[in-house]
């Protein structure tokens, strides 16, 4: 069992048990044994915080099954691993090698000293933002539906937003709060902190807590820091303005609306494009170029680190720097006077053409078994099950078993990662000790 076995394996293992879980009677609203084929699907998407649905959660599944998918939605958003070091800190075992290791790869951080304290502080940082959320959303929805039902509905949101989870409680999502401020500035808020990473948000927090005790040790930034940052705003205001444009007189997303509200409406389903299932407006009535720029935002995702899939905003960050240097002449790759690694590059490169493939081969191989879709509503759902999104034209209950069975796996590979999942297969390499002669060729 190597270390991306491992980890492979424990996303199974959680799979499997919430499968179990969900199969049970006393976990459907109906009283009756589960849909093997919904409740893998329900429990694949919560675990990997995907938010692909092929029942409605709210009125299909029992008090019981919606407690059963937040579970396993919480706990599929911290990660296997983190989850099970923080299982291990609290019965006061000692974190060994391969522990460590395990928690670095899944992590993707270089660090393997202080994996206590950083367990610790991701747990305590989650509990601020989701217990932040509760509150924030409480009064609208105890205002709606009750302190009780309210109390509910604002801890399955909170908690499903800021693990980009996409899952709601209510069977058009969030298009009755096209026009709530409230719930539409919470809802993007945990969703952008949940996928904008954990080290982002302990540098910025540590730069505030610095500053305010008059501390100059924290002057700058990381390497890391201003280009998931810059890349996140610069994805978001390109989101916002595009959807906009493109859906401005479409009477059935945001023609109908006040200019404000379209705003308000472009920037939301932005932010949820890149990482979590909410929608505000019909996705399925969206234009063609709406729904293909939105597929794109999907593919790149959130950042490392976090709860979002996609390749995530370093990778696409470094080929565009990649490609600039090129265009320059140059044969170094930097960024804000840094040098990028080779072997980031490598990797970026790896990432983009392994999650490519995957997409098109799952797109192909569902326009086969389900021609009856268009291709476009095809790639929207393959790209959204792969890059853990969760969005969707509509289209997920209507597939045939196959093709749901190729969602569920897909949804998988975009949760563990598409390199750890093929490192899993093929194993671990040692390094090479053997150096062959350079020759150049022809590129492009």
């Amino acid at each position: 069992m190597t270390v991306p076995r491992t980890i492979c394996a424990g996303f199974l293992a959680l799979i499997t048990v919430g499968t179990g879980l969900l199969l049970l009677p006393m976990a459907t609203a109906a009283g009756t044994w589960n849909d093997p084929i919904v409740a893998l699907f329900t429990a694949t998407s919560a675990v990997c915080v995907t938010g692909l649905i092929v029942v409605d959660t709210g009125s299909y599944f029992s008090p019981l099954g919606q407690v059963i998918i937040l579970a396993l939605i919480q706990v599929g958003g911290l990660g296997y691993m983190t989850a099970t070091t923080f299982l291990l800190l609290l019965l006061g075992r000692r974190l060994g090698l391969r522990d460590r290791l395990a928690l670095q790869k899944s992590m993707d951080t270089q660090e393997l000293s202080g994996a206590k304290s950083l367990i610790i502080s991701i747990i305590g940082m989650i509990l601020i933002f989701e217990i932040s959320g509760v509150f924030l959303l409480l009064p609208q929805f105890a205002h709606q539906f009750g302190l009780q039902a309210g109390l509910w509905l604002s801890l399955f949101h909170s908690i499903s937003a800021f693990n980009n989870a996409g899952f709601s409680l209510f069977s058009d999502s969030m298009i009755q709060y096209v026009q709530s401020p409230v719930i539409n500035s919470v809802i993007t808020g945990l969703v952008i902190m949940g996928g904008i990473g954990y080290q982002v948000i302990m540098e910025a927090f540590l730069w505030c807590r610095d500053r305010l005790k008059g501390r100059k040790k924290r002057a700058t930034f990381s390497l890391h820091f201003k280009i998931v940052t810059s890349t996140t705003l610069a994805l978001l205001a390109l989101g916002t303005v595009m959807l906009f444009y493109t859906e401005y007189n479409n009477p059935d997303t945001l023609g109908a609306l006040p200019l404000g509200t379209k705003l308000t409406a472009a920037w939301f389903q932005s932010v949820i494009a890149r990482t979590a299932g909410f929608n505000s407006i019909d996705i399925g009535k969206m234009h063609n170029a709406s729904l293909f720029f939105m597929a794109a935002l999907m593919f790149v995702g959130a950042s490392p680190g976090s709860t979002g899939g996609g390749i995530k905003t370093t990778t696409i960050r470094i080929l565009l720097i990649c490609t600039r240097a090129s265009l320059r002449g140059k044969e170094a790759v930097l960024a804000y006077q840094r040098e990028i690694p080779a072997s980031r590059i490598l990797k970026a490169i790896s990432v983009v053409m392994g999650s490519g493939c995957m997409v098109l081969g799952i797109t192909t191989l569902i326009a086969i078994f389900d021609p009856g879709f268009n291709f476009l509503q095809i790639l929207f759902e393959t790209v959204s099950a792969f890059a853990t999104v969760g969005l969707s034209t509509g289209i997920t209950p209507e597939l045939s078993t196959i093709s749901k069975l190729l969602i569920i796996g897909t949804m998988y590979v975009g949760r563990v990662g598409v390199l750890l999942f093929i490192a899993a297969l093929v194993g671990d390499h040692g390094p090479s000790v053997i150096s062959y002669p350079e020759e150049d060729l022809l590129v492009g």
